[in-house]
């Protein structure tokens, strides 16, 4: 554990390098909504632009300034179908990693200022027990907030290496289709665009009523737990 916690502070300090770095090239808040001016941005940087994007999608997992869905769209959109996705995924998965080691080390102080408590009522058997296979179906919903799931996760009994594995498997459809509908817009390929996005609202819109039942059978998990969990104390007490 301390080995894990010593690389992710090393990992830190070096996101905090490049960040200074980008914050001191440019206006860069005013950029995140833009992606014209971001796609420019980055390719400003020349040789190093795939450490500046991939320093960008670790910001916006730990801090969600920035929405996922312009990262991943630009991706594409610079870097093309294979480099985008690959820097994307690598990205994705060390800011995964680093809020899910950051909320198992700090603890709920952090978390609770990121997440509202709500949220973490909402999806508090994540945080009690394991649930791998809710956890990667949740990460498998577009729209749904992963990056709040990585911190929640980290809170839980849940093996790194297991987090590690769902997160990236679960996050890899979603960031795909980004990654190609950039890649599609660059190369000005606007019918097979249209096409990739009209798949993207048919997973969303599968995934609108799916949501709700996936929540359901998270509740009714956590239920039986604590009904199960009773039943043992009142039987050891009897």
């Amino acid at each position: 554990m301390k080995k894990t916690i010593g690389i992710s502070l090393g990992l830190l300090i070096l996101f905090s390098i490049l960040l200074y770095f980008i914050v001191n090239h440019s206006d860069l808040y005013l950029v995140f909504f833009d992606r014209r001016r971001l796609a420019q941005f980055i390719n400003s940087f020349g040789s190093v632009s795939p450490l500046i994007f991939i320093a960008l999608q670790i910001f916006q997992v730990l801090f969600a300034p920035i929405p996922g869905e312009v990262t991943g769209f630009l991706g594409g959109f610079i870097y093309g179908n294979f480099f985008g996705l690959l820097y994307s995924t690598i990205g994705l998965g060390i800011g995964s990693w680093l809020a899910f080691i950051l909320a198992r080390w700090i603890g709920r102080p952090l978390v609770e200022r990121i997440i509202n408590p709500k949220t973490m009522d909402r999806y508090d058997y994540l945080m009690a027990h394991q649930g791998t296979w809710i956890a990667f179906l949740l990460f498998l919903i577009p729209g749904f907030p992963k990056d709040y799931l990585c911190y929640l996760l980290g809170l839980g009994h849940m093996e790194l290496k297991t987090f590690l594995i769902i997160s990236t498997a679960g996050r890899f459809l979603g960031t795909a289709l980004l990654t190609f509908q950039g890649h599609l817009a660059r190369e000005e390929n606007y019918l097979g665009l249209g096409i990739m996005i009209g798949i993207s609202l048919l997973i969303l819109v599968g995934a609108y009523f799916l949501r709700p039942r996936l929540e359901a059978a998270l509740r009714r998990h956590r239920d039986l737990h604590h009904w199960k969990a009773s039943e043992k104390q009142r039987k050891e007490k009897g």
